[in-house]
């Protein structure tokens, strides 16, 4: 290969080495990250994004302890004994998996926030594209070629990668621990970093050793190659830096892969590297078969997998909290999706659609937002979970009120306006677009999921018996559909608004049973 041509490959994306025996790509600058590139320097804010790959298995993670009698019914063989499930502080009918006993602490210590059933429309089983949804931020139908981070990166850092790093951004923007060359830094023309394949040490990187290669042709291009990527990667030594001004403060399990990832994060915010945003990862929620284990079913891959996830959480937010760094940063779990309601009879579960989120640290709202699923006991293979928050309305929320970004901003990344949720504390969903605020489990009427909805919405209401309607009004009051109206026993039910007829825009729906009201605001979009 000539040298000129070389250097015109435009794909070399992010640089990979080795700390520890982990390899890290570490990304110049990503849109998420355009969210950060001002607001870091004022506030220092950090994103941990955990990525739990296989799709986890959301009713055994958050359990809905008031559908149990439905669950023992459709998944008897892999559902967790109710008398095991760990109660929450100040929580009804919700309960977490016995093996995050480390998160239920965070929870009860007010550290945690949960959204339940997340997702989108028209859910795609396939992991490598359920995955490339939530990573460029797509509809479900809509096939994207950059990164819902890449997009907003290319508006604000044109030019990269030219003169990059330089005195005022030293540091890369988003370090990814792990294999793999995330989606989600896609631009529309180039990856928004460099990655240089075959580089297996750090510490080549650092000592300019660029190990061995063959005394041949191939080998001195490979040699050449080599030397490019680390000529032209300028923070190798930043991180190394950064490695050796600070050490862990606190103990971390062992024999625990995420905790090992986790653990390299909290040293370099403690050496003062200013990235902003850390990429981690667990795979092996593909529990398809022999998914739990033990008595009452409390052990087995499942649980193993989830007290990974908890002890190297809570390991992480105690080592931040030690240096003092605990208030800078949030973490957040996410699955390409989860899993069926019904259980397989291999004693596993089946690609599902929605699951519970989890945001973590000392700035979230403590609560749940959504409410337990409605599980019917005649519940099929087919069935699943129907969504309640949109992923994006996530991602929203992340950039409007974790960093600060402005909503029209937020809107061009998304490439939509979706509403956002309370995860953080003083932050106000947004009401004007149909907030999805939590609703405790005796309210009257839920918000509707998805919102904002293009074909059908969902929504569940408690009757007390007697006749209940559901309406439809525009915004001037005008009353444009009747969804129901009919006899329901006493109980919590679920209804679907179909779009049809209904233009794009705001609309409210309003629920009556007997002297009883209540109202919510939807969206429709085209």
């Amino acid at each position: 290969m000539k040298r000129r041509n070389f250097l015109k490959i435009p794909a070399l994306g992010g640089l990979a080495f080795m700390m520890r025996g982990i390899p890290i790509r570490a990304y110049a600058q990503s849109p998420l990250l355009n969210a950060v590139a001002k607001q870091t320097q004022a506030n220092g804010r950090v994103l941990v994004l955990i990525q739990l790959n296989g799709g986890n298995d959301g009713i055994n993670t958050i359990v809905p302890l008031d559908q149990y009698s439905a669950l023992s019914a459709v998944r008897s063989n892999v559902l967790i004994d109710e008398s095991k499930v760990l109660s929450l502080s100040g929580v009804q009918n919700t309960g977490m998996h016995p093996a995050m006993s480390a998160i239920r602490g965070m929870y009860n210590d007010g550290l945690v926030n949960i959204v339940q059933a997340v997702g989108y429309q028209q859910p795609n089983f396939s992991h490598f594209r359920s995955t490339d949804i939530w990573t460029t931020g797509s509809d479900a139908d809509e096939y994207l070629t950059t990164g819902w981070m890449g997009r907003y990166l290319d508006t604000l850092y044109p030019d990269y990668p030219t003169n990059y790093p330089n005195a005022d951004t030293p540091d890369p923007l988003a370090i990814q621990i792990g294999t793999g060359m995330s989606n989600m830094l896609q631009g529309p023309s180039i990856n928004m970093g460099y990655a240089i394949a075959n580089v297996n040490s750090f510490y080549n990187l650092v000592n300019n050793s660029v190990g061995a290669t063959p005394n041949t042709a191939a080998g001195h291009e490979l040699t050449f190659i080599r030397n490019i990527a680390q000529q032209s990667q300028g923070y190798t030594a930043v991180i190394q830096q950064a490695t050796q001004s600070a050490t862990n403060l606190g103990p971390y399990p062992s024999g625990n892969s995420l905790a090992d990832q986790l653990k390299i994060v909290a040293q370099l915010i403690a050496g003062g590297l200013q990235t902003s945003i850390y990429v981690v990862s667990l795979t092996g929620f593909d529990t398809h078969a022999n998914q739990v284990e033990g008595t009452g079913n409390t052990s087995g891959p499942h649980a193993a997998l989830l007290k990974l996830v908890s002890d190297a959480v809570s390991a992480f937010f105690t080592d931040l909290k030690m240096q003092g760094n605990d208030q800078r940063v949030t973490a957040m779990t996410f699955s390409e999706f989860g899993r069926r309601i019904k259980s397989n009879n291999s004693g596993g579960t089946d690609h599902g659609t929605a699951a519970p989120l989890m945001v973590f640290g000392p700035n979230v709202n403590p609560r749940i937002i959504g409410h337990n699923p409605v599980i019917s006991p005649q519940t099929t293979v087919e069935d699943n979970i129907p969504m309640q928050f949109d992923y994006r309305q996530v991602y929203a929320s992340v950039l409007k009120d974790w960093f600060g970004v402005t909503p029209q901003a937020v809107s061009d990344i998304l490439l939509h306006d979706y509403p956002t949720l309370p995860i953080f504390k003083g932050a106000i969903a947004t009401e004007v677009q149909g907030s999805a605020i939590a609703v405790a489990s005796d309210e009257m009427l839920s918000q509707n999921y998805p919102n904002p909805f293009s074909r059908n919405t969902t929504v569940s209401f408690n009757s007390k018996g007697g006749t209940v309607t559901l309406q439809v009004f525009d915004i001037s009051g005008r009353l444009v559909k009747t969804v129901l109206e009919e006899n329901y026993a006493p109980g919590r039910h679920e209804a679907t608004i179909d779009r049809s007829g209904l233009a794009a825009g705001n609309y409210m729906y309003r629920l009556t049973n007997g002297s009883d009201q209540s109202t919510k605001k939807m969206i429709v979009i085209d």
